[in-house]
């Protein structure tokens, strides 16, 4: 496989490790954004970290960044530019997954944001959820979804790249000249 394919090869195990990352600090987390750098890059610019780094077991470095607020995490996204030394960014958010049935009733779009928020925060069959997204310059993605087990519901891990285009396609603005 020729180097170049190995980031986008490499995402979803890069988005994994950010997910374990987070969850190693428990729930209530706030949003935790990530630039994914090219582990040879780095160790060239520190070479000190030859140690704990091996580009061949994974081609891409999570590094975590300062804290994103909570609340209008649109439009932080918005601002943020990242230099040519980044060559993807993941983020990892705590989320409230409905059943279909609530997500339909929500997106008749009849609520306000706030109302929308209580709603899904009281809905009985709601489940907290950490969410992560990964993606590279090129476009590719991987997301992560941890879905908080219960008394009721065992912990679940669910992958794909679509769990959240709206999320991805945000931070894949965020890696535009």
């Amino acid at each position: 496989m020729p180097a170049s394919d190995k980031p986008t090869v490499a995402l979803p195990a890069v988005a994994r490790e950010v997910e374990q990352f987070v969850s190693s600090a428990g729930w209530n987390q706030p949003p935790q954004l990530f630039a994914l750098v090219p582990t040879a890059d780095l160790l060239a610019q520190q070479p000190e970290l030859a140690g704990q780094l091996d580009p061949a077991t994974s081609p891409l470095t999570p590094i975590a960044q300062d804290a994103l607020p909570s609340d209008q995490l649109d439009q932080a996204l918005a601002g943020i530019a990242w230099p040519d030394a980044v060559h993807g960014c993941a983020l990892a958010q705590e989320i409230v997954v409905l059943p279909p049935d609530a997500e339909s009733q929500l997106a008749e779009g009849e609520l306000d944001d706030e109302a929308a928020r209580q709603f899904a925060a009281e809905h009985p069959q709601r489940r907290e959820a950490r969410l992560v997204a990964a993606v590279l310059r090129d476009g590719s993605a991987a997301c992560v979804l941890r879905l908080r087990g219960n008394t009721e519901v065992p912990e679940e891990l669910v992958e794909h790249p679509e769990l959240a285009p709206n999320l991805t396609d945000a931070l894949l603005a965020t890696l535009k000249p």
